[in-house]
């Protein structure tokens, strides 16, 4: 089965847009774009009040990693272009936010929950890439 919004023709700015709009209905308090160096946007930065204080939360997208694995499916070749990779990027991280928010919706679990890996600390990084830095290792059990 091929990658989940794999034939999208919606543009990445759109895409983000429409992210914005579900954050901002959901309390963000700020939103800000990260570019890349050729203009595509990378990264979606947002403030989120907590009962822990305003937590600010980077959710990132890779589409080199979207593209292998377009390619890797075999999908017609003219889905096989970063183009195509960034948009789909953006239009799977926008299905999982909405699909994040419903949950959120039903109390079932706070946003902090929700974005835990894409928290980012007072050094910069979200609390994934400290993780890995740290080589974190939890114990079984824990």
């Amino acid at each position: 089965m091929p990658l989940l919004n794999y034939t999208t023709s919606i543009q990445a700015t759109k895409t983000v847009a429409e992210i914005q709009s579900i954050l901002a209905k959901h309390g963000a308090k700020s939103i800000l774009i990260d570019y890349d160096g050729e203009g595509h946007i990378e990264a979606l930065a947002f403030q989120a009040a907590t009962p822990y204080g305003d937590l600010s939360i980077r959710l990132p997208v890779d589409p080199d990693a979207v593209l292998k694995i377009l390619q890797r499916q075999g999908v017609p070749r003219n889905y096989q272009n970063r183009p195509q990779a960034i948009r789909v990027a953006w239009r799977i991280v926008k299905n999982w936010v909405d699909a994040q928010m419903a949950i959120l919706e039903t109390d079932m679990v706070k946003i902090e929950q929700i974005f835990l890996p894409y928290i980012v600390s007072e050094s910069g990084k979200t609390v994934y890439e400290s993780f890995l830095e740290n080589r974190l290792q939890l114990r079984e059990g824990q």
